[in-house]
């Protein structure tokens, strides 16, 4: 019978299992979500496109402009006759058609330098772009580790509080059997409440941390997410990869978006100075056209209004033309453009050591914080074992009656302190690893 039912538990766990793994997410599914669905990339995904059409018609701008006109007017009173130039007052109906086209052959290489600036500023909002992304996936990654962090202090917790309910059950007993006084068992009892409202505590912290988790990812319609947890790996100090900020910044200057983005920018900064400079250069451009139109007023020998098909034929006309601008004199206007163009330039181009004097600096800290978090991990484990020890020596000292319930509290606080902070220093140093990773051109993301 027991067998049987231990079948059928079974059965009925299955499917729960199944649902319940389906909705576990790791860090790879909480990136990737968030990359579909965070509404700020999305602003940059805009810019990009913007910028992508601006590149676009600026290379349309090189092919000629052609227009055409039409017009309908009647002019009323004095005026001059379209037929014979005499002066007349009446009533004139016309109306006019006319197809022109010009083509620019000369501005300074203005529009050759515009496209070239167009398409490094495209260039840049897309690296722009894929920064955004990188960035949104540590932020989604740091706080899918705390909420690790928080589960396994809660994990801890819940020792602290079974341990504290089972002394708290053995005091009451010894008070029972008259061994122990009622003023143990309310150290005990308060030790428990202790333990208890610490575990509360960091349960309301695991909310506030899957909170910010599913706003990271923008998770609609969730107030609650499962994460796996990855698995502990220890780096020891013997067998660790030395890492060295030059090595590293040379293999992130090379690949990083937020270097290539101000790189383009200082490229299109180059090319707008050119642009603004073709401006004290001359322009020669040509046209030309067709058209023709009707006139009331045309009339033949006999008095009558030519009709509008012979009009049209007969009034047609074509022009072609060139035109020559030299710039002479603007109140400097030109002058002054250029030298507000150079301080952009100079401006892109501190901007874009900044951002390498920002990611060096980055660079040299995780550096330097790895060596430090290896030696901290190495301290935490060995101090969370001595701390083990010290305890299971107090548990059997407090059961034996040789220590009160304080000294016990002292000692089970210690430990629970040695590990939290043995697994704090754990999952800072995976968190420093991956972003050394990421540093060193690692595929840490699928991002595309």
């Amino acid at each position: 019978m027991y067998r049987l039912n231990l079948i059928v538990f079974f059965l009925l766990m299955m499917p729960i299992s199944c649902v319940v793994a389906q909705n576990v997410w790791t860090l790879d599914d909480c990136v990737a979500y968030a990359l579909e669905h965070n509404l700020n990339l999305k602003d940059f995904q805009y810019n990009q496109d913007a910028n992508k059409e601006t590149y676009r018609q600026s290379v349309r701008d090189l092919l000629p402009t052609i227009s055409g006109s039409a017009d309908y007017s009647i002019r009323y009173g004095r005026q001059v006759n379209p037929e014979d130039n005499s002066i007349v007052n009446t009533d004139i109906f016309s109306n006019n058609y006319s197809l022109d086209a010009s083509f620019d052959v000369f501005r300074g290489f203005q529009k050759i330098n515009t496209i070239k600036a167009s398409k490094f500023l495209y260039k840049a909002t897309k690296q722009e772009s894929l920064q955004q992304k990188y960035l949104l996936a540590f932020r989604v990654m740091s706080a899918y580790y705390d909420i690790q962090f928080i589960e396994g202090l809660i994990i801890i917790s819940e020792e602290q509080v079974d341990i504290s309910q089972t002394n708290y059950n053995l005091v009451k007993r010894q008070v029972e059997l008259g061994v122990m006084a009622g003023a143990d068992l309310y150290e005990a009892e308060s030790l428990l409440f202790s333990d208890k409202l610490a575990l509360t505590q960091n349960q309301n912290r695991l909310k506030a941390a899957k909170l910010t988790l599913i706003q990271a990812m923008n998770l609609e319609g969730e107030s609650d997410i499962a994460i796996l947890p990855e698995p502990d790996v220890i780096q020891s100090q013997e067998h660790a990869t030395v890492v060295v900020s030059d090595s590293i910044f040379r293999k992130a200057k090379g690949f990083m978006p937020s270097i290539k983005a101000q790189a383009y920018r200082v490229k299109a900064a180059k090319k707008q100075l050119a642009v603004t400079r073709g401006g004290l250069y001359p322009s020669l451009s040509i046209g030309g056209g067709i058209g023709s139109g009707y006139f009331e007023t045309i009339r033949d020998t006999l008095g009558n209004t030519i009709p509008f098909r012979d009009q049209f034929r007969d009034n047609r006309f074509e022009y072609v033309g060139a035109r020559l601008n030299v710039p002479i004199f603007n109140a400097w206007a030109n002058r002054s453009r250029i030298k507000q163009q150079k301080i952009e330039l100079e401006r892109a181009k501190n901007t874009a050591k900044v951002t390498e004097q920002e990611l060096f600096q980055i660079i040299q800290q995780l550096v330097q914080e790895h060596d430090a978090l290896i030696a901290e991990t190495e301290q935490t484990i060995k101090a969370s074992e001595s701390q083990r020890l010290a305890f299971n020596i107090a548990q059997k000292r407090y059961e034996k009656g040789m220590i009160n319930a304080i000294e016990l509290g002292q000692a089970k606080t210690l430990f629970a302190t040695a590990q939290n902070q043995n697994l704090q220093a754990i999952l800072r140093l995976r968190v420093n690893n991956s972003t050394l990773d990421f540093y060193r051109g690692l595929p840490i993301f699928t991002i595309n």
